[in-house]
């Protein structure tokens, strides 16, 4: 199928413009046209004869360029021969055969695309990108934790400490105690663990990423039978044995973690993690966490002969002084309805045995004095 349509021709040497006829045969990809010349002087009539010349261009022997709503094609070297072409029809029929040969590229089909197209794919690359920020670019920094070698959460929980962070002053007998209560108990614990017991009135334990436990005298004394501390215990050491301090910490960095992640540079990543350990006191752990921290913590409760009734009495008193101001147990994240019927359901469909432990009544009943 041959198309004709009236171009511009700029033959290189002159920068006067030429109208042509130009044909595109779109069954070979071939251009052809015709051009009026001057040719030798006629001495007689002191005239230019003129000669037709016919020119043929073959597609895969031409540059294209595209400005705005016209289509430029360069053939030769010396001097560069240019035809502008502005016929809708024309240009449309020689992309639709660059396509088929395999000629256009996905690049240059894109920009030949309506504006209308061009602003749907904005918003669209905007949207994906807002969504990768919120979504993605967080759980890759999650998984950036595996960069970052254990020993370092060991400086990063002593720095916390020694910059004082604690708001509270440490309770030195009863964090012995507390230490001791938790020697009686298998908390499967990948590292050690340092309890501490800070005397303020705030309804709160977190763990630390180093192993240490913070405990809050005011949760203590709330507290009223040995099996609610075991179940604060085990769900504290669960954060600790899975890095969850770490992986929400990196999360909450995710924009910094993730260049230093993409550039191999891991002490970029511990640089960033260090500048804001302060935040470890206030991280609130996700639902995903939460949930895996009360299983562990679950079975941990079980695995010593515990009551785990003592979890679900626990959170139903937080879940209490929730509802008079925000609570900062278990590291902010409230207690939920469904994570307390969690516990019930597991209480009911999973065997455990329950042993009364003297040892550890009587060293509850020393923390509360």
């Amino acid at each position: 199928m041959t198309t004709v349509s009236k171009s511009i021709f700029y033959d290189g040497r002159s920068s006067v413009p030429k109208t042509i006829d130009l044909f595109f045969d779109s069954t070979i990809g071939q251009f052809t046209f015709q051009m009026e010349s001057k040719n030798s002087v006629n001495e007689e009539e002191n005239s230019f004869p003129e000669r037709t010349a016919s020119y043929t261009w073959s597609i895969s022997a031409i540059a294209f360029e595209h400005r705005s709503t016209a289509l430029f094609l360069q053939h030769g070297e010396d001097p560069i021969q240019t035809i502008k072409i502005t016929d809708a029809a024309l240009i449309n029929s020689i992309n639709q055969f660059r396509k088929t040969s395999g000629q256009l590229s996905w690049y240059q089909t894109l920009i030949q695309k309506p504006l209308k197209f061009h602003v749907f794919l904005a918003l669209f690359l905007l949207t994906i990108i807002g969504l990768s920020y919120v979504y993605m670019l967080p759980w890759v920094a999650e998984k950036s934790v595996v960069l970052i070698p254990e020993s370092y959460d060991d400086s990063l929980g002593e720095t916390f400490i020694d910059e004082n962070y604690l708001l509270g002053e440490s309770q030195v007998e009863k964090s012995k105690i507390l230490n001791d209560f938790a020697a009686n108990l298998q908390l499967n614990n990948k590292k050690k663990l340092k309890f501490k017991v800070i005397d303020a009135d705030i309804m709160n334990a977190y763990a630390l990423p180093d192993g240490t436990i913070v405990v809050y005298t005011g949760i203590l004394k709330e507290m009223k039978n040995y099996d609610e501390l075991v179940g604060l215990i085990g769900h504290e050491a669960a954060h600790v044995n899975n890095r969850h301090s770490m992986k929400m910490l990196c999360r909450n960095l995710s924009g910094y973690l993730f260049i230093s992640t993409v550039l191999g540079d891991v002490n970029g990543v511990m640089a960033v993690i260090g500048d804001n350990v302060n935040t470890l006191q206030s991280l609130s752990f996700s639902r995903e966490y939460e949930r895996e921290a009360d299983e562990e913590g679950f079975a941990i409760v079980t695995k010593n002969n515990v009551n785990p009734k003592g979890m679900v009495t626990l959170f139903h008193r937080l879940q209490k002084e929730h509802s008079i101001e925000m609570p900062e147990f278990l590291s902010t994240h409230p207690v939920t309805k469904d994570r307390i019927q969690s516990i019930k359901t597991m209480i009911s469909t999973k065997n455990h045995v329950i042993q009364e432990d003297f040892k550890l009544k009587a060293l509850f009943e020393k923390l509360q004095k």
